[in-house]
């Protein structure tokens, strides 16, 4: 696995990479790919909505050539302090930041001279903005915004509030590690849950569009192909990045002493109970399955161990130095990668029928729908908490995407009774 860019350079290249590519992880790499693939099909999906007079510009009036306030070059100041002592801290302590550069950035710690020079950068930069802007007069103007203009300014808030929201829901789902460590869980770089993500976001961005004019119902349904699209390839980052979003164990295939993989036979079986309970001891049922690939399809389809995974996960791999030096002792099903797969052939379908279905809320219902059965269905061979309703055992997962299968139902009714109420009778 490629758990930062000095791994994944230096299995490419082959040649030794400098420590300060460690900070870049190749987790939030994709994730940013994912928000940068949600905005392009959601900037594409405004402008033809504009076009076809869904969604209208609004008009507000600002007031240019003043020269900067007060609180703006306080804000300037705040904002470049925090910056620089921040950037100024991670690039001098890199080898302490790798490991857990969000950790280390939700800290306190930080460098107080690049802080100040932060502080200088801001405030000049704010001062030379302003004064190029500046009129003998100061006048009113009206500006004209497109929805679609707003596209990154809907990706950033998406990100912030769907991040936070990822960490709460994350924490009800690992609960027991959250209860013991309640702060390193909510900002570590580990544990994300993109239905927590995905509920706040929405819940967010309603607002939003709201307080912009923009019909929330169009927005829905323009955001829905950019979703599956960015959720798909944030998968790919939990899969290269070897996040601990995999699947149960495989006992088809287990690591060899060098870390390598290998098949197993069937007559193997206490071997692997005896290799997962050695290093799981705190789990009292591992669940693990037989299952080996067809003679016609790669292993690695069926089981992956995951070496060198950001969480640290498994057995110590002999010989290796660094950061992240575990294995998993058994193998594992590679769910990111189906997943992955999965949600792009939804996001074809999707954007197939976006310009079919024509009326609020299907194109969206239909997201729904698909989504969370591709969601539940992969819950069947993943590791996940389950909460006890007594007659069942779901996962948190299970229970959203069920939710989720529901509201698109739901919706996709609601239409097609509008619709049905829209035709004239005979």
């Amino acid at each position: 696995m490629y758990p930062d860019f000095q791994y994944l350079l230096e299995s490419l290249t082959g040649a030794d990479m400098p420590g300060w590519l460690s900070i870049f992880k190749t987790f939030g790499f994709f994730v940013a790919l994912a928000f940068l693939a949600a905005a392009w099909t959601l900037s594409l999906e405004l402008k033809r909505k504009e076009k076809q007079g869904l969604l209208q510009p609004t008009v507000t009036t600002i007031e240019v050539g003043k020269p900067a306030t007060m609180s703006e070059y306080i804000w300037a100041a705040i904002s470049g302090f925090i910056i620089g002592y921040k950037v100024g801290g991670i690039f001098g302590n890199v080898a302490e930041v790798s490991p857990d550069p969000l950790g280390y950035i939700f800290s306190v710690k930080g460098n107080f001279l690049a802080g100040l020079v932060g502080v200088g950068l801001l405030v000049y930069l704010k001062y030379s903005e302003k004064k190029k802007q500046e009129l003998p007069k100061p006048e009113q103007r009206q500006v004209v915004t497109h929805p679609h203009q707003r596209s990154l300014e809907i990706l950033l808030i998406a990100a912030i509030s769907g991040m936070a929201g990822a960490k709460i829901f994350n924490a009800f789902e690992t609960w027991d590690q959250f209860i013991a460590d309640p702060i390193g869980s909510l900002f570590s770089s580990a544990g994300l849950t993109f239905y927590g993500g995905l509920i706040v976001a929405t819940i967010t961005l309603y607002f939003y569009s709201r307080k912009h004019k923009i019909p929330f119902k169009h927005l829905c349904d323009a955001a829905a192909p950019g979703l599956i699209l960015a959720y798909g390839v944030g998968r790919l980052g939990c899969h290269f990045a070897g996040d601990g979003d995999w699947g149960i164990f495989n006992s088809a295939y287990i690591t060899n002493p060098d870390g390598t993989l290998r098949a197993a036979a069937a007559g193997e079986f206490a071997q692997v109970q005896e290799r997962l309970s050695a290093v799981y001891k705190d789990i009292a049922v591992i669940p693990h399955i037989y299952v080996p690939a067809p003679s016609w399809l790669p292993d690695w389809l069926y089981g992956m161990n995951y070496a060198h995974n950001v969480n640290n996960d498994g057995v110590l791999i002999p010989g290796c130095t660094g950061t992240y030096c575990s294995v998993l002792p058994v193998s594992v099903f590679p769910t990111p990668l189906y997943e992955f797969t999965t949600c792009m052939a939804l996001f074809g379908i999707l954007w197939a029928l976006r310009t079919r279905l024509t009326l609020p809320l299907q194109l969206f219902g239909l997201y729904l729908i698909v989504n969370g059965l591709e969601r539940f269905f992969v819950e069947k061979i993943r590791v996940n908490y389950k909460y006890d309703l007594g007659f069942i055992k779901p996962t948190q997962a299970e229970i959203i995407s069920t939710i989720l299968v529901i509201t698109g139902l739901v919706l996709l009714l609601f239409v097609s009774k509008q619709l049905r109420d829209k035709k004239p009778t005979r």
